[in-house]
Formats: structure tokens, sequence, C-alpha cells
């Protein structure tokens, strides 16, 4: 699938497989170009993944941004976001515990360093069972410094005009294949498209 999303233009922030009876497969993913992912994005990658997922078996995709307080996947996620605050939980206990928050200071290869109310904690990539961002006034500053960066890069069409976005997501209002619809759509930030199956 990460072959397919970067052909798109997007990054694959996590790939999950929910669920028991009923299964449902989660996507996070940006932009490569930004980090931004809108509505139109949502969908197009989400008919993608209907396509090239086909052999898995799920009843129905979730396809969203990975919001602002998002996840650390890969160790560049940490270099990203050096100088922000993350909560990270360990596989097995370090000094004592398992879980930890604070802010991120350096990346070392796969060491983290953190700085938090106990010490200054370094913690290999290879020890974390989870890790996120949070959500913190720096963190949303950030974020919207960027929005408006893409904005300025793509600013709203004048009256009359159609901007290639809003073609784009014209384009991406029709089903998302043979067997998928989309069912939802999400307002929040980067927004969320959720697909199901139909039964044949």
């Amino acid at each position: 699938m990460e072959p397919d999303a970067e052909a798109l233009g997007y990054r694959l922030v996590r790939v999950r497989l929910l669920g028991n009876r009923r299964k449902t497969l989660q996507i996070m993913a940006e932009r490569i170009s930004d980090g931004d992912f809108n509505s139109g994005d949502c969908t197009k990658l989400a008919r993608r993944a209907n396509e090239a997922l086909e052999p898995i078996e799920y009843d129905s995709l979730e396809v969203s941004s990975p919001g602002i307080d998002r996840p650390l996947m890969r160790i560049e996620d940490f270099t990203r976001f050096i100088g922000h605050m993350a909560k990270l939980e360990t596989t097995a206990m370090l000094d004592g515990q398992k879980r930890f928050k604070g802010e991120i200071v350096s990346v070392d290869g796969d060491v983290i360093s953190l700085k938090t109310e106990q010490g200054e904690p370094k913690i290999k990539f290879s020890a974390l069972h989870d890790a996120r961002l949070v959500l913190t006034d720096k963190l949303i500053e950030e974020d919207l410094r960027r929005a408006k960066a893409v904005e300025r890069d793509f600013p709203p069409p004048l009256a009359g005009e159609v901007s290639p976005q809003a073609t784009e997501g014209a384009a991406d209002a029709s089903p998302l294949s043979h067997r998928a619809a989309r069912t939802d759509s999400s307002p929040a930030r980067g927004g969320a498209n959720k697909t199901k199956r139909k039964n044949t």
C-alpha cells in the first residue's frame, strides 16, 4: 500500500486492522509536499486503497489525517517534532516505569532523548510500544502556521473561478469503487473518510 500512496503524493502515517467479527482497516496519511490532508485527499486515497488491498479481508475502511496530536510511528517523526511534548510507552520497564511524558530533546541514531519532570531518559526507538504528540499551545500554533502556508500556496478562488482543488474534489465525489461507497465524512482538520464494502 505504501508505494501506491506515495505514487499519489501521500505518506502513510499508520495502518491498522481493528475489530474481531467486523474488521475496520484504518489508514492515517498526509501529503508528502506539505503535511496537509483534506477530504478530497481522503477520498482519493480511499479509492486507491480499496483497489490495492482487494485481497485483505475487512468490512469497512477508514481514511483520515493523523491529527495534530498525531502518533509517532517512525524515528523521523521524532526528529521532525524535536522541541514538542510527547507521550511514550515502552514494551518493558525502563528505570521502573513504562510511560514517559516530556519534551523531545534530541534524536541520536535510534535513541530518543526526552526532558521529563523526573530527568532526561534516553529511550531506544525499538523499545517503544506506543508514542504520540501531546496537544499543546506550541503545537497548535505551529499547525496553524503550516495551514496558513498551505493557504498561501493555494489561495481560495475569486468569485466565478474554480480552483484546481475544487475540480479535483468534484471528481473525487464519485463512488470509491464498484464495491465501496462513501458513507461518512468528518469535518475535523484534515478530514476523515469512512467506506463500507458492499455485499456481493
